[in-house]
């Protein structure tokens, strides 16, 4: 049995190399691909794969953000994050998202295949380098999860999503379309956000943004926000 699966890479060598491992394997099948996350979430909607290997690090709607939307329509489907770091935060953060597995991009070309194949299976799957160091710092007691600052417990995990996206300088018909909400709906999350963090304007938002730590600028980009 061929086992169907969506693609979700920015780099299109990345693309190219996997794509070459799937068809040499013969049991899964790429029935798309797309470089970034808002892409990704509609495609998995109109395509329905078994499989959907996500980049972590994609630009916009990142690949823990783009699991979310796209297991809250389709919790059926199966989504493997491919990461080039194993720090414990993405980890966590990925399989607090839904996702059945971890993958590091370093991994070989047959721990990607058992990966799948344990997936497709419906099972999960964590790089052994991610696994083994997971157990170490949670048998020595130093695995500890962050909290979410103290400003923004009364924030819902979308307008969290929302305020990393005004922070980063999307407009709010940008994330409309990356989040396939309605124009007016985003305004009235970048309205409720500001009532609630007591701001008036997207300058104070990105402050409360980068000093909580949820999203990162630039040094430049920074200085353009404080000035």
């Amino acid at each position: 049995m061929v086992h169907s699966v969506l693609l979700v890479d920015d780099h299109k060598i990345m693309r190219d190399g996997i794509k070459a491992i799937l068809r040499q394997s013969g049991d899964f099948s790429v029935v798309g691909e797309t470089d970034n996350g808002s892409d990704a979430v509609q495609m998995a909607r109109k395509l329905r794969p078994l499989i959907v290997l996500m980049d972590i690090g994609l630009q916009g709607l990142n690949g823990i953000e783009s699991t979310t939307e796209i297991l809250r329509y389709h919790p059926e489907i199966r989504v493997m994050i491919l990461s080039m770091h194993d720090d414990e935060h993405s980890v966590v953060s990925a399989i607090r998202s839904g996702a059945r597995a971890f993958v590091l991009k370093r991994a070989s070309d047959s721990d990607l295949l058992e990966a799948l194949r344990t997936v497709a299976k419906g099972g999960s799957y964590l790089s052994p380098q991610v696994s083994d160091r997971l157990l170490s710092r949670i048998q020595r007691g130093e695995l500890e999860t962050k909290p979410l600052p103290t400003v923004l417990e009364g924030l819902s995990p979308r307008e969290l999503q929302v305020l990393r996206m005004v922070a980063e300088g999307k407009t709010s018909k940008d994330i409309a379309v990356m989040l396939d909400l309605g124009l007016q709906t985003v305004r009235s999350y970048r309205k409720t956000m500001m009532k609630k963090l007591n701001v008036n304007n997207v300058a104070s938002l990105t402050q409360v943004a980068l000093s909580a730590g949820i999203t990162r600028l630039s040094p430049l980009e920074r200085q353009a926000v404080d000035d």
